[in-house]
């Protein structure tokens, strides 16, 4: 129990203090050692950043997670004994305050194994964690694999003769360096050279789809600060028949170098990655071997490699995040729990100090606790979560429907079903700190109303950290509450430091009740924004375009009602009159729910883009009485039929969704590619969709002058169990599952990018042409950049 508390905290803290950057500071390696006839020697190697340290597989209770080592397979050999490792060090980790044993630099745990067959095949995985003086990382899994090498065949040859045996020698016929070519500009070129020994051959990355022999191939695991321009490139291999594999194959001999063009999109970059290859002879083929790169690049910008949008959207979206928060922060001074607080804490604060300035400075501290204790949940919420799973709720059809759930439940609570309160402990318990006196008191009485006012900031917040979780990231939560906090600590300083403005705030009354009612239609109508992401991803088509507008044409023709006094709620008081301000909202409410209407028909509603569904996730995609857009702007190709799947892409364009389908046809038509990397849930992508690509210009562009291939990260569809391979992201093994999976993996792996949406063109090699692109509203920038990659495509063609 103390050890996972302890690690929670130290993963908090790393969290914290990382959130932008992944650390990777231990690499593995493995090999296995004949030592006699009957036994083999099996070594875990551990190469460890400097800073960091291994912990040992020996450990008392209470302290870090122990190196450990279990064997899945066992193929003609037995363990002997356990794993040894080296002496380490012995000291003090202030990480857990407690002596451990830890090994810094390099680390070597010994297997030794009774070989029982000629034949053996060992696997497994081990575990391990890794700490520095500051932070822990969680702990890894990594897998291994052993095959020990045959024995010599002649048993009875002469003890000269036997340090001659071909079978026991240890062949490394190939030697790589690496280098990098300054291109100019901000473009470099990647080097892969291979040294080949005399005789043997090295394999090209392209052969045969049905051959067993593997391929050399090229992993980029991370790219900080550079973008692939294309992909790796070979010269012309050797094509004749292999006498070992007895097919005809394409390999190099000697010499080989490889290149990869990259552009840097920060003046410093870092590429790190593996490559795999496979060497022969005309006797004999080696196992496959990895061989791990690394590249630091360092200059100018490369001139228009600056993704457009890539760069600003984070920033507009914490923004965002920060606006709505800071909104909302002002709504719940608004509720009945919170506004009839702020005379009373004033006065508090003003009477029982010695002085106006005294006053005014406790007034600013119980402000200041405020925003910090908000501030603190949405840390929480960061490091409950992580990184990886606030990245994942926006398209985990559960979480969406969680949320669903969770916000219906929170209207229902403002519209006076129900409160939701805190256990009145709590409540009695922070209120008796508060009367301590001094600084603990007043941060005791920011607790104290944190927790009493609740019932009305707790489904605020809830929404917040919703919202803030799926569209912002990692920091989102914590710039949601930083400006909730701030809303809500604003008054009090303002109104100790100017009392008699307390004079001219409006009186509570049955005014307040009529602020969280509003509230409440208006978190039902967000919480269908939830429904609906489940069902797109799901592709159940429950809620469509038409059924969707129709509830929200409903819940705010309500709100307008209620504005208007024609409904009542439980606990509305009665009102004579209608105040000049809720006529007004009334109104706008009114005009709004009037807007909605034409949307049942197909109109295009770009004012509320991304709420609902797109258009062609609808009864009728084609608009009410089947006179759309769609069926009368279908491309045909040369044989008269249609090109893509337009009753599933925006504003019926000849998209594909399979990308090889996609290049096929581009290489049919002699047209660019624009690769479109999008998610069913992916609010930017529909915003995107409905006011850029509904642009006249932007639209005859992606409809005559590229082939659209739309690619869902979110898409639920099953892979073929043979597609459903191991790959690495980001320096971690995960496996391809579903259509999302992989199309998710081609993003991260090839363009080193994960957020949607995320915009390439390309040629007909698959080589990118100019700088991609990411959410931005601006029409005339996504115009130019479609006129660029067309230019770019036309100068090579």
């Amino acid at each position: 129990m103390m050890r996972s508390i302890m690690l929670t905290m130290l993963m908090a803290l790393s969290i914290s203090s990382s959130i932008a950057q992944i650390y990777d500071p231990v690499d593995w390696s493995f090999s296995a050692k004949r030592v006699s006839e009957s036994e083999a020697k099996l070594t875990f190697t551990a190469d460890i950043q400097t800073g960091w340290h291994l912990y040992s597989q020996h450990l008392d209770d209470g302290g870090p997670i122990p190196t450990s080592f279990t064997f899945k397979e066992l193929g003609g050999a037995k363990l002997k004994g356990e794993v040894q490792e080296g002496e380490g060090h012995t000291e003090m980790d202030k990480n857990f305050g407690m002596t451990v044993k830890f090994f810094e630099g390099k680390a070597e745990f010994v297997q030794m194994v009774e070989l029982t067959s000629a034949k053996t095949k060992l696997t497994g995985e081990l575990e391990f964690m890794v700490c520095n003086d500051e932070r822990c990382l969680p702990p890894e899994y990594k897998e291994f694999e052993f095959t020990v090498p045959e024995a010599s065949l002649e048993k009875d040859m002469a003890p000269s003769d036997k340090g001659h045996d071909s079978q026991s020698e240890i062949f490394e016929p190939v030697t790589w360096t690496f280098s990098q070519k300054d291109l100019g500009n901000g473009e470099f070129e990647l080097q892969f050279k291979a040294t080949i020994e005399e005789h043997w051959h090295v394999y090209s990355m392209t052969l045969p789809e049905e051959t067993m022999t593997l391929p050399t191939a090229f992993e980029f695991d991370s790219l900080k600060g550079v973008q692939l321009d294309g992909k790796v490139v070979e010269p012309e291999p050797i094509t004749k028949f292999d006498s070992v594999n007895e097919e005809e194959l394409s390999w190099f001999e000697n010499e080989v170098t490889f290149t990869q063009k990259v552009r840097l999109t920060e003046s410093d970059g870092y590429i790190k990655g593996a490559l795999n290859f496979m060497a022969c002879d005309d006797e004999k083929c080696l196992a496959p071997e990895w061989v791990d790169f690394e590249f630091k690049l360092s200059g100018e910008v490369a001139e228009g490699s600056s993704s457009i949008g890539e760069s600003s959207s984070k920033d507009r979206s914490w923004i965002g995040i920060f606006i709505a928060g800071f909104l909302g922060g002002f709504l719940a001074l608004l509720t009945p729990c919170v506004f009839p607080m702020i005379p009373l804490t004033v006065s508090f604060f003003t009477k029982q100090s010695k002085d106006r300035a005294k006053g005014i400075t406790n007034a600013l501290l119980y402000g200041f606790f405020i925003i910090f204790i908000y501030v603190v949940l949405g840390f929480a919420v960061t490091v409950t979560f992580g990184a990886d799973a606030l990245n994942a709720l926006s398209t985990n059809v559960w979480f969406n429907l969680f949320f669903f759930v969770l916000l219906v439940v929170f209207a229902i609570s403002f519209l006076g079903a129900f409160e939701i309160t805190l256990p009145s402990s709590w409540v009695n318990k922070a209120d008796q700190a508060s009367d301590r006196g001094g600084i603990i008191g007043i941060f005791f009485m920011a607790f104290t109303l944190s927790l009493v006012s609740f019932s009305c900031t707790g489904p605020i917040i809830g929404t917040l950290l919703v919202e803030a979780a799926v569209n912002g990231g990692v920091m989102g939560p914590i710039m949601g509450m930083t400006g909730f906090s701030l809303a809500l600590a604003l008054p009090f300083g303002l109104f100790a430091a100017f009392p008699g403005w307390l004079n001219s705030m409006p009186k509570s009354g049955g005014w307040l009740n009529s602020v969280k009612v509003v509230l409440g239609l208006l978190e039902l109508a967000l919480a269908l924004k939830f429904l609906s992401n489940a069902d797109l991803v799901v592709q159940a088509g429950l809620l469509k375009r038409e059924l969707f507008l129709a509830i929200w044409i409903g819940i705010f023709g309500t709100l307008a009602l209620y504005l208007f006094g024609f409904i009542r709620f439980p606990h509305d008081s009665p009102a004579n009159n209608i105040s000049i301000p809720r006529y007004m909202f009334g109104l706008v409410v009114l005009v709004f729910t009037i807007y909605l209407i034409p949307g049942l028909w197909g109109a295009p509603l770009k004012i509320i883009s991304g709420f609902p569904p797109p258009n062609f996730y609808s009864e009728s995609p084609n608009g009410f009485g089947g006179g759309g857009t769609v069926s009368s702007a279908v491309t045909l190709s040369e044989n008269g039929e249609i090109v893509g799947d337009p009753e599933h892409c925006p504003h019926g364009l000849p998209c594909f969704h399979d990308y090889e389908e996609g290049m096929a046809y581009a290489k049919e038509a002699g047209l660019p590619v624009m690769l479109d990397f999008t998610g069913w849930a992916c609010v930017n992508c529909r915003k995107m969709e409905e006011q850029v690509w509904s642009d006249p210009r932007v639209l005859k562009r992606l409809r005559e002058d590229f082939v659209l291939i739309s690619l869902y990260v979110d898409e639920k569809l099953e892979l073929p169990k043979d597609e459903q391979i191991e790959v690495t992201i980001g320096g971690k093994t995960k496996k391809l599952r579903t259509v999302g999976n992989k199309w998710s993996y081609m993003q991260a792996e090839r363009y080193g990018n994960n957020s949607q949406p995320y915009y390439v063109i390309l040629d007909h090699n698959e080589n990118q042409l100019g700088p991609s692109a990411a959410y931005d509203p601006d029409i005339e920038l996504y115009v130019n950049w479609l006129d660029a990659g067309k230019a770019a495509f036309e100068s090579v063609n």
